[in-house]
């Protein structure tokens, strides 16, 4: 029988063929000084092995295999051994998320949408989200949107197109109305960081409005009253909230001046140009607000280029600034995707209900930048 099956003779034959072997340079000699590659052994990709050469291997109706895979529970445990060793010398694995959706289920997959991956405030979300997600047996999958609205809906799309069990976001489009008909389906969206809009969808955000309200006072309590406040992009509502929060604690001090506001939406200009430019005016502010992480660090560097040592805080905590001691307001992005996820989960159990709205706290950590006087 197997003599009839090519792919299984190379495994089973009468002499067996590893079809897999590569020859690789065992000692610092092979290697050649110019780092050239050198060539090996000739290599080959095998088909997979299916159900159906299991159940030739073991001796059994493919029925019979698709049934050990499944619900082994139901079959003799002599046969399941026979079935399971055919299966690891065939190295063979069921397709799950085919069986699923053959079943018009959704799979065990949980995806997350991101912006760009070079902004570590997303990776350390989805390190949240995978952590909690492996604990009730769910897997998770990672796609960005390079933060486009285009690619947000191309990629939730691809998503669900693979039937996951849930979907969680960080919303970049002014509109997600496009993923309410999946929810309908019984498909949980989750959206983090920012509300989803025209969407009914559960939502975990930060306490923005209130974070960056502590850290204008706090500037204002040390004697500042030309603060300014930086951000890119504006429109997004993380943005709109921690604008919102500067705007009141310096109304509340009477200092309300527009001109200390620079509020863009263009991500191709880079933040260390935005606050260059506010620091060679001819009354530049003596503190500066920078209302995320890259637009903190852009703060530095120009304050490097100027020679000016303003007041500075920034909402969202980055690698090196406690040595650099920037002051910032900060949060646990970890717990921002932990809750996430844990929401998923209750959702996937029951997709029904009204929506719920986690609001995170935040907090001032004082490390220096923030707590110098203005300059005389």
């Amino acid at each position: 029988m197997l003599r009839d099956n090519p792919r299984l003779w190379a495994h089973f034959g009468e002499h067996t063929v590893d079809r897999m072997s590569v020859k690789c340079p065992t000692s610092s000699s092979a290697i050649s000084s110019d780092r050239r590659p050198q060539r090996g052994g000739l290599m080959t990709v095998q088909q997979r092995a299916t159900l159906d050469d299991v159940a030739r291997l073991a001796g059994v109706s493919a029925k019979t295999v698709s049934r050990v895979y499944s619900h082994r529970d139901k079959v003799a445990p002599q046969t399941v051994e026979r079935v399971l060793s055919a299966g690891k010398r065939l190295r063979f694995r069921p397709n799950t998320i085919a069986r699923t959706l053959r079943r018009g289920g959704a799979s065990s997959t949980v995806g997350f949408i991101m912006g760009e991956l070079r902004n570590p405030f997303y990776y350390t979300i989805a390190a949240g989200i995978e952590k909690e997600l492996a604990g009730a047996g769910y897997t998770l999958v990672v796609a960005t949107t390079d933060d486009s609205a285009e690619g947000e809906e191309r990629v939730a799309d691809t998503l669900l197109a693979q039937r996951v069990g849930a979907l969680m976001l960080v919303p970049v489009g002014e509109d997600q109305s496009y993923l309410e008909g999946e929810r309908q389906l019984g498909t949980p969206v989750i959206a983090i960081d920012r509300p989803a809009r025209n969407l009914v969808a559960d939502a975990v955000v930060l306490d923005n409005r209130a974070g960056a309200y502590e850290a204008t006072r706090h500037l204002l309590g040390h004697g500042h009253r030309r603060i300014a406040y930086v951000c890119n992009p504006a429109s997004v509502y993380t943005q709109t909230e921690r604008c919102r929060g500067y705007r009141e604690a310096m109304a509340e001090s009477g200092l309300t001046d527009a001109r200390l506001e620079v509020l863009l939406d263009d991500t191709s200009v880079p933040p260390d140009v935005v606050v260059r430019q506010l620091l060679e005016r001819e009354d530049p502010p003596t503190a500066i607000f920078a209302g995320n992480n890259r637009m903190c660090v852009g703060a530095l560097r120009a304050m490097r280029d100027v020679g000016a040592t303003p007041s500075l805080i920034g909402f969202d905590d980055f690698d090196t600034a406690d040595i650099l001691g920037v002051t910032v307001v900060t949060h646990d992005p970890v717990e921002l995707g932990r809750r996430a996820a844990q929401l998923a989960i209750e959702r996937m159990a029951d997709p029904a209900g009204f929506t719920t709205r986690i609001e995170l706290p935040t907090r001032l950590l004082a490390r220096g930048s923030g707590e110098r006087p203005p300059a005389s």
